[in-house]
């Protein structure tokens, strides 16, 4: 392949990794990719099925109050209006969601916003719970027993993987209810779903920038920082992946949640849910959702049958995909060991959820790409 020097090596072909090599392209650094899947977008890949663009790793959904950040990506895609409005089901019954008007008169009845207020208002008297010991508690005192029983806790138990007695309070500071008729599951003004895929932004981001899918930072590194035989050599690193795994794991594992997903291609039917986003609250029901791909582009006509995708929530173990960081108290605190080790070096940063150890939605994503590139400039 190539074998000139770059100023930066860059660890992952996800946003963050693709919005700061087209930064620093921008500004005359020539920039290697290196991704260890088979194809670059990381968890925002979309492939086409028959003209329906499939989320690989699940329902992504752009959304934002910057406007700065709304008209950064609208540079690489044209948006559509996709509004996102989940459903839940429980029991067989569906409920909508975010918790609102519509959900309080599915559960009670109940036609105004005094009348649902009282409702909750009442239920969280009669539990008489003080100080919240665990997540239970608090999501009981903070939205009483019917929402908590029939839409929050089993889905947040295999989410988890554990009961929600057993998890710590602060994991729900606070759960909006919301007392209009708005089924918007974000309050943020800017939001919708890339025309043709996410796949297509990361294409733009990353032309004329040299990327090498299918190859691992370990794997690249025990060949001797070669590819095809001839040498790559660079300035610094940027890195997306898991700050544990990058030192070796050498202060202990920091701790991920997993997901798999099952995609099932259903050429005879044309339309299976009638939503994007169909959750399953029930804990005897193994997974936390189905997504049906075609909704996101309004379109049930498009291509022959549809795809829907299963989302199941699982342990991480080595050698799985790390999803979510788990921030607890003590994997904060491995994390700031981590982090004291990656800032004793001047030859590699860290970016992205895993780099970062936290949850990081898409703008948020790409805010933390511009301002690791004007620290950098």
């Amino acid at each position: 392949m190539v074998n000139k020097h770059y100023h930066y090596l860059i660890v992952g072909a996800g946003l963050f990794g693709a919005v700061f090599a087209h930064e620093m392209k921008k500004q005359g650094k020539d920039c290697f990719v290196l991704e260890k899947r088979n194809h670059i977008g990381g968890n925002i890949y979309t492939k086409a099925v028959r003209g329906i663009h499939v989320h690989e790793y699940g329902a992504h959904i752009f959304h934002t109050s910057d406007q700065a950040i709304w008209n950064y990506v609208n540079q690489y895609a044209e948006m559509n209006h996709y509004i996102n409005s989940p459903v839940a089901i429980y029991e067989n019954k569906l409920f909508n969601l975010p918790f609102n008007m519509n959900t309080f008169y599915q559960l009670w009845g109940v036609t105004t916003p005094e009348a649902a207020k009282a409702k909750i208002a009442e239920q969280i008297t009669e539990l008489k719970i003080g100080e919240p010991a665990n997540l239970e508690e608090q999501a009981l005192k903070l939205v009483g027993r019917d929402v908590y029983e029939k839409l929050i806790k089993g889905y947040t138990e295999k989410q988890w993987g554990r009961p929600c007695r057993t998890l710590p309070a602060f994991i729900i500071r606070r759960l909006p209810l919301r007392f209009t008729f708005d089924n918007n599951y974000f309050n943020d003004p800017y939001q919708g779903i890339p025309k043709g895929g996410y796949t297509a932004i990361i294409e733009r981001l990353l032309d004329g920038v040299d990327v090498k899918t299918g190859v691992s930072y370990q794997d690249f590194a025990a060949h001797g920082f070669a590819v095809a035989g001839q040498p790559v050599t660079y300035d610094k690193i940027l890195y997306t992946g898991m700050i544990d795994e990058f030192f070796d794991f050498s202060l202990g594992h920091l701790e991920y949640r997993s997901l798999r997903f099952e995609a099932e291609d259903m050429l005879s039917c044309e339309n299976w849910q009638g939503n994007a986003v169909v959750n399953y609250t029930e804990r005897d029901i193994p997974f936390t959702r189905i997504i049906e791909h075609k909704h996101f582009d309004f379109d049930i006509k498009t291509g022959a049958g549809t795809v829907i995708t299963r989302e199941y929530p699982a342990d991480w173990q080595t050698g799985s995909e790390p999803y979510y960081p788990v921030n607890d108290e003590k994997n904060n605190a491995l994390f700031q060991k981590y982090k004291a080790l990656a800032e004793g070096r001047r030859d590699i940063i860290f970016g992205g959820r895993l780099g970062q150890y936290q949850y990081l939605n898409m703008d948020q994503v790409i805010a933390e790409a511009l301002k690791m590139v004007a620290c950098e400039s």
